[in-house]
């Protein structure tokens, strides 16, 4: 779902660069599932090779939420940069057609069937913080392509460049959102908050482009505050800038007071938008 514009925080350290970006809006189930994951430290052994440890994200979905402490791992990953930004839950579909990340892919259908997405542009160039993709559906094309679907799992910080050649590989932490410190139940009604924003942009969406304005239905599908909180950044399709600094967030009421007040300005502006075609209907057109 398209919407005219997107009102980044007057925060974003990108908003320099990224004026009146598009919003595309995606609320569709099957670009974000609500399967809880367990945490890396657990799956490490469940293949026959795992990512190489070289030292010593978990993501609650569903509303049962199991506490692990932090890890401090540092492991090595393959790595994936891409335009565009990956979040926890998310499911993404990608063709496998260059050379160096064929022979990625056939590595890692062999071994562990997961690799880093992180975010890149001519701009800002490659970001230190991305997500891990975990390949769940692939198949192998005419002249050795790849069309996979992978899901994002858990966030990680590059912290060395292993190698270039033939792929991307390097070190990496993961990261996980410190707890907020005014408590669950702010969380809770912060979320409610940003959840009711984004059925009135759905809304005004739908009644700018001649839809029916429908109530849209539960967005957060039971979701805890922090998989909710990328879910909803997951949305922001059309300002990457935006989502890399979404993802990077360690602090899920920071997160979504950003995503609150970012919807809020984009409420704002198709409401005007919406005022004007009523007054000059043909103007629309």
């Amino acid at each position: 779902m398209a919407f005219p514009q997107l009102l980044p925080s007057p925060s974003s350290p990108y908003l320099t660069h990224h004026k009146n970006p598009t919003l595309n809006l995606s609320f569709s189930p099957s670009n974000f599932t609500s399967t809880p994951l367990p945490h890396p430290h657990h799956r490490r052994h469940h293949r026959q090779r795992k990512l190489t440890s070289t030292a010593t994200v978990h993501c609650q979905s569903e509303k049962h939420e199991t506490n692990i402490p932090p890890q401090n791992d540092v492991v090595e990953l393959p790595l994936f940069p891409l335009p565009l930004v990956l979040f926890p839950g998310a499911i993404l579909p990608l063709q496998i057609f260059e050379y160096r990340y064929r022979i990625m892919m056939h590595t890692l259908l062999q071994t562990d069937l997961r690799f880093g997405v992180i975010y890149t542009d001519a701009t800002t160039g490659t970001a230190d913080v991305g997500c891990v993709g975990e390949v769940v559906k692939h198949e192998r094309l005419v002249d050795d392509r790849f069309f996979i679907i992978c899901k994002g799992q858990e966030r990680f910080r590059v912290t060395r460049i292993v190698r270039t050649k033939p792929y991307l590989v390097a070190e990496v932490v993961w990261l996980e959102d410190r707890p907020s410190g005014n408590g669950e139940e702010d969380l809770e009604g912060l979320a409610s908050e940003v959840e009711s924003h984004m059925k009135d942009v759905i809304r005004l969406s739908n009644r700018l482009n001649g839809k029916p304005e429908k109530e849209a239905g539960d967005l957060r599908r039971n979701l805890f505050p922090t998989p909710f909180s990328f879910f909803v950044g997951s949305t922001f399709e059309g300002a990457p800038r935006e989502q890399q600094a979404l993802l990077e967030l360690e602090d899920t009421m920071v997160r979504l007071k950003r995503e609150k007040e970012t919807l809020r300005n984009t409420l704002n502006y198709l409401s005007a938008a919406s005022a004007v075609k009523d007054v000059f209907p043909s103007s629309s057109s």
